[in-house]
């Protein structure tokens, strides 16, 4: 295999700040995999923007990226063009609300040599001196929005998850270049963890800060990282007064919102008792795929003639 340092670069004052000295943690947030609400591409943005920060290394996306699967965007402007977007996959150093520096892996997901990405962020990890690892996921489940977020913890050994009850016992699945990562640094011997956060199947293709808000909670009690949460929270709510509003005008779309929120309050009722939950014989729910298809075509209706969906 070739060498995997010559995926990415360090930058000149990448030394400055003996960054192993404070053993700091590492987010892993690739975007371009499951993104259920855009949780982990928000995450990613929103810690850059209300933090301080600077690029401790940078990959080179020229071999990682499939760029005819996922064409970078270009602007063009009557006879010329404008600009282009450059894709970046970096590593960042930032600081915490309590001046704690941690780092962020984030950017495109490669499409290519996995095996020799991931060795080359096993290496920054042991050259960083990195503690633990916590890559973020977002996935659509069938929960209702009306009832608190829900996440999934994982980790390379049961210490790191302890108090998180597994929403799931076995399944196989796609992999991912994250997932990934935090196998082989299990298998490294290191610590590593992931959370996926549950978000509302029928609102898995809008942008749900919610999800962001509970995944940036679960880091902050995993980890002891201060991070800052404040315009999550207002746009969160903006969000979910949006989609009560539309719900609130009743229909089908408010019976399949109740139907969630019987099957997720059976569930629950289930985990915490002796026995399985019981529905009533009678009751005939609809499929997960029924209730994201008929919530998201009345939300679609609730549009302007023309006009883009106000929750997309």
């Amino acid at each position: 295999m070739l060498d995997p340092q010559e995926l990415y670069s360090l930058t000149e004052d990448a030394s400055d700040d003996p960054i192993d000295a404070h053993r700091p943690i590492m987010l892993e947030a690739l975007t371009g995999v499951v993104d259920a609400g855009n949780a982990v591409s928000l995450a990613g943005e929103h810690l850059l923007t209300a933090l301080d920060h600077r690029i401790v290394a940078t990959f080179d996306v020229d071999q990682l990226l499939d760029y005819r699967s996922r064409r970078p965007t270009m602007i063009f402007s009557e006879d010329h063009w404008e600009s282009y977007t450059d894709p970046v996959l970096a590593l960042y150093q930032l600081r915490d609300e309590s001046d704690t520096p941690f780092l962020l892996l984030t950017g495109p997901e490669p499409d290519l040599q996995w095996k020799r990405f991931t060795a080359a962020v096993r290496g920054l990890v042991a050259r960083l001196g990195v503690r633990l690892t916590v890559g973020l996921n977002a996935v659509p489940m069938a929960v209702p929005h009306t009832r608190p977020a829900t996440i999934t913890a994982h980790g390379s050994s049961k210490e790191l998850v302890v108090g998180y009850e597994p929403w799931l016992r076995r399944l196989q699945v796609p992999g991912s270049a994250g997932h990934l990562l935090e196998y082989e640094l299990g298998r490294d011997g290191r610590d590593a963890m992931g959370f996926a956060v549950h978000v509302p199947h029928y609102l898995a293709q809008t942008t749900y800060p919610a999800a962001t808000e509970v995944l940036l909670t679960s880091v902050s009690k995993a980890t002891g990282l201060m991070l800052p949460l404040d315009g999550l929270r207002s746009a969160a709510v903006a969000v979910q007064d949006e989609v009560n509003s539309q719900i609130a005008q009743g229909g089908e779309a408010a019976a399949l919102v109740h139907a969630l929120e019987e099957q997720y309050d059976a569930y629950q009722r289930g985990r915490r008792g002796p026995s399985l939950p019981t529905i009533d014989a009678e009751q005939k729910l609809p499929t997960a795929d029924e209730l994201g298809e008929a919530l998201e075509r009345f939300l679609a209706e609730q549009s302007e003639p023309g006009g883009p969906n106000p929750l997309s």
